[in-house]
C-alpha cells in the first residue's frame, strides 16, 4: 500500500499540489511524525492507506495533470511489478493496481472517470455523477462475480 500511496505523493508533488499527510491504515492514529512538511501517520486498522492532497489545488490543475496525480499510484504499483516479476510481491502490486483501476466510490478509477466526466461536461453535475458511481458499483459487482466464477 505503501508503493501506491508514495506514487499518488510524488506525483501530487510533481504537479505542485501540497500534500499534507501520508497516512497507512485507517482509524485513529498510533504514530505519527513530521518529514519536510508531510505528517506521516501509522493508524489503528490496516485496510487502506491515504495521501491527503490539497482538492482544490488539484481541482485547479489541468486535466492531464489531474489524472497523473490519481494514476500516480497506480503507476507506481505497475513499475513494482515489472521490477519484482514473477514474485508474490509483484502479483501483490499488479492485484492493487487492478483493483484500484475498478469505478468503485473513492478509488482512483472513479476518480480519473469523474475528472473526465467533468472536463467533457465542462462543469460539475450531481445527477450524471451519481449515475457514474452507480453504474461503477454495477459493473465493479460484475467483474467481481465474473472472476468468481472463472475461479470456481
Amino acid at each position: 500500500m505503501i508503493i501506491h500511496e508514495l506514487g499518488h505523493f510524488v506525483a501530487a508533488r510533481s504537479c505542485s499540489v501540497p500534500a499534507s499527510e501520508l497516512g497507512l491504515g485507517l482509524g485513529p492514529k498510533l504514530l505519527a511524525f513530521p518529514v519536510g512538511g508531510v505528517r506521516f501517520s501509522l493508524r489503528l486498522f490496516p485496510l487502506g492507506s491515504f495521501v491527503r492532497l490539497d482538492g482544490t489545488v488539484l481541482k485547479q490543475r489541468s486535466v492531464r495533470q489531474q489524472l497523473l496525480v490519481h494514476l500516480g499510484g497506480i503507476i507506481f504499483n505497475l513499475v513494482a511489478c515489472l521490477a519484482t516479476y514473477g514474485t508474490i510481491f509483484g502479483w501483490i502490486n499488479f492485484l492493487i493496481a487492478a483493483g484500484n483501476m475498478l469505478p468503485l466510490y473513492q478509488h482512483d478509477g472513479w476518480k480519473c472517470g469523474l475528472v473526465i466526466m467533468r472536463d467533457l461536461l465542462q462543469r460539475r453535475s450531481q445527477p450524471v455523477e451519481r449515475a457514474f458511481t452507480f453504474s461503477g458499483g454495477f459493473v465493479s459487482l460484475a467483474i467481481l462475480v465474473a472472476i468468481i466464477r472463472v475461479l470456481s
